[in-house]
């Protein structure tokens, strides 16, 4: 050997032997080099053996249940992340692998053939890839070392494993503590360097959703040095309390300020960035605030967008002052600039309770005061911006649109199109033109040039289908190819379209039902029910009170407006069949009826309403006072009504009133009883006794 060459050590002749396969792909740093060679150094002290075949029994059905439920939040959260990962390396003889702390792979997806072949060394659920059990791989290395990990073939310390390769990223909290480990593992043989790229941009996506689940209280802080990036998975994220405290950080965040997790949780906002809570609420109470320049302690430049809950933060004000964060000076003026902000379309104007204020749209106006409707809420806010769709289940009229719109305006697809699908009122022969769209000459009545399908104008935003129940079984299965692939061919065109959206759907009926009667795809109800979550009916809840007053408050056109005594009591005593939907109609015409009065009586309200409530309010008791009499004699039919004039029944005027909405939506069942304010079970019902009763 040439002098020049100097003399070979072990250590080196095997730093050599584990950098030579991978470093045609890849130029290796020479920490990569020492990661793996310390690693193999652990497995031998450790006594693991290279060829011999290891225990590659996995854990019991019953012990992966306890870690799969010990690790819900984290496989919630990473779940989604993963499938959109799968999606960029499908084909690949590649899988993707989530392990908890213990590197107990709790959950995999792959390709089929690489899932069986990797099942040969046990890398499934259930198994352990700790480096106590599985040597030098890129889980149980990545646990170690905290850091994003490549292990590539001879690299793995057991034989076994050679045929792999392995990128591994730690899934941090906000506090900088590992959750679990995401990985991609394939054959050595499709080794990509962007893949260790791709599985530390999906940690880093999961990390940001637990941060958002973790503070979605707090105010949080979107950074980045460049402007551009805000918005990115590059941007750094704060999470700050209302005292200005900063209580999380993002990956992104830390090594933009060069600070640990320890270290940053030591500041405040003042400190940090030189601003207060109190400036940062007031620039960006609006959602056209452009982003803030700021500078840090060590003189460099940042641009912000601060995000937060509005009807929470409205009210940091008085804090701000009190602790100094904002001069008490400073506070009126705030406060005043704060009431002349002009509330989103839709929102009342009127004042309403303090939290409830400019309430901005979202799911926050939904929340007066039912239990079951903050738990509905909490519940969809952990899934919101997920890629998980969301199933409204309840009665017609319990305002099941009403909520989807409130989801999409609280998600970041706020700003893109809201595209709602009755699927109830649209004819079966049209409705998959309705919703795919169709090219020119696709059908006799086609206007020309074609049109464009309302899953393709929900691109980017929310595609809301509702009565899905409804939907023709035929037309289920196109749906359903949609939604997988995520493209929409055109009637009679040969171009598929691809989309991004949304999917949000609601229905009345029992699908599980359905399902059996085999009137509904058991396939089309999977993918469709990310979260199902059930509206109660308005006569379970218990915000009946607050709901009125917040209607009124819409209605009344700016004057004090309420039920008086006799009218709140028939509202208390009556079942709302048509829920939501009928009390808006019933308080939009007595708001009318009022005139200029401030206290809606009995005779403000529909007749057909009082009657009805009337048979559901408990009879008076012998104590209660009796009609004074010239009530009474009001009340008493005048001498000689009726004579010569038919006397009409209230079910007749009843049905006669479902008659002609019937006729006048063209037969359209769903459409009439939406006029009505009543349910379509209602409407059948009645038609079905009147005609019980003529036979």
């Amino acid at each position: 050997m040439p002098p020049s060459h100097g003399v070979s050590t072990p250590r080196s002749r095997r730093a050599e032997e584990l950098a030579r396969p991978i470093a045609s792909s890849l130029a290796l740093p020479t920490h990569h080099v020492d990661l793996i060679e310390q690693s193999h150094e652990r497995c031998a002290a450790l006594g693991l053996s290279r060829i011999e075949r290891p225990d590659f029994s996995p854990l019991g059905r019953t012990d992966l249940t306890v870690a799969r439920e010990r690790n819900l939040r984290l496989h919630s959260h990473a779940a989604p992340v993963m499938e959109m990962l799968f999606d960029q390396i499908v084909n690949t003889d590649s899988m993707v692998v989530l392990c908890d702390t213990t590197g107990t792979v709790i959950h995999s997806i792959g390709d089929a053939e690489f899932l069986a072949r990797a099942s040969k060394v046990a890398l499934q659920p259930g198994a352990n890839w700790s480096e106590i059990s599985k040597g030098t791989n890129a889980v149980g290395t990545a646990l170690v070392s905290e850091a994003p990990t490549l292990v590539h073939a001879d690299e793995h310390y057991l034989h076994a494993n050679h045929f792999l390769t392995c990128s591994a990223a730690p899934i941090l909290d906000p506090r900088g503590n590992v959750l679990g480990v995401l990985d991609v593992s394939g054959d050595h043989r499709s080794y990509h360097q962007h893949t260790m790229a791709l599985v530390k941009m999906s940690a880093r996506m999961i990390e940001n959703h637990w941060l958002s689940d973790d503070f979605r209280n707090a105010m949080r802080l979107h950074f980045h040095s460049r402007v551009g990036f805000i918005g990115t998975l590059m941007e750094g994220i704060l999470a700050v309390s209302h005292d200005g405290r900063i209580v999380g950080a993002n990956r992104g965040a830390l090594e933009q300020l060069g600070l640990s997790g320890a270290a940053l949780r030591m500041q405040s906002l003042v400190s940090l960035f030189g601003t207060s809570v109190g400036a940062l609420v007031d620039r960006f109470r609006s959602p056209l605030a452009t982003p803030l320049e700021v500078f840090s302690e060590s003189g460099r430049t940042f641009h912000l967008h601060a995000r937060f809950n509005w009807p929470v933060w409205s009210q940091v004000v008085d804090a701000a002052a009190a602790s100094g964060a904002m001069p008490v000076a400073d506070a009126p003026a705030f406060v005043e600039r704060l009431s002349m902000v002009e509330p989103p379309a839709g929102v009342p104007s009127a004042p309403v309770p303090a939290l409830e204020t400019n309430v901005s749209t979202g799911l926050a106006p939904l929340l007066t005061g039912d239990t079951q409707m903050t738990t509905l809420v909490g519940k969809v806010r952990r899934v919101l911006d997920r890629d998980i769709p969301i199933l409204v289940l309840g009665e017609t009229g319990t305002g099941k649109e009403l909520l989807a719109r409130a989801i999409h305006a609280e998600s970041a697809r706020a700003r893109q199109p809201f595209v709602a699908v009755n699927c109830a009122s649209i004819p079966d022969t049209l409705i998959e033109a309705e919703l795919f769209g169709y090219e020119e000459g696709a059908f006799t009545g086609a206007r020309r040039k074609g049109a464009v399908g309302k899953i393709v104008q929900a691109n980017g935003g929310t595609l809301f289908l509702d009565e899905i129940g409804d939907m023709p079984l035929p037309l289920q299965a196109h749906l359903l190819r949609v939604l997988q692939e995520r493209h929409v061919t055109p009637l009679a065109s040969t171009k598929s379209v691809p989309v991004d959206l949304a999917i949000i759907c609601a229905t009345h009926r029992n699908l599980r039902e359905m399902i059996d009667a085999k009137a509904f795809r058991e396939d089309l109800y999977y993918r469709l029910n990310g979260l199902a979550v059930k509206l109660p009916p308005l006569r379970e809840r218990t915000d009946l009170s607050a709901l009125v007053r917040r209607i009124l408050d819409g209605e009344s056109g700016g004057r004090p407006l309420r039920l008086g005594a006799e009218a709140q009591g028939l509202f208390d005593a009556y079942p709302w069949p048509g829920n939501v939907r009928q009390l808006f109609n019933v308080l939009r015409t007595a708001a009318v009826m009022a005139g200029g009065d401030t206290m809606i009586s009995v005779d403000h309200l529909p007749d057909d309403f009082v009657e009805d409530a009337r048979r559901h309010t408990p009879a008076q008791t012998p104590s209660c006072p009796s009609v004074p009499e010239p009530v009474a004699a009001a009340a008493a039919p005048a001498p000689g009504l009726g004579a010569g004039v038919p006397v009409v029944s209230l079910e007749d005027m009843e049905l006669d009133a479902i008659r002609r909405a019937v006729d006048a939506a063209g037969g359209n069942i769903s459409a009439a009883a939406k006029q009505l304010g009543v349910s379509r079970n209602t409407i059948y019902r009645k038609l079905r006794w009147s005609q019980s009763s003529s036979d």
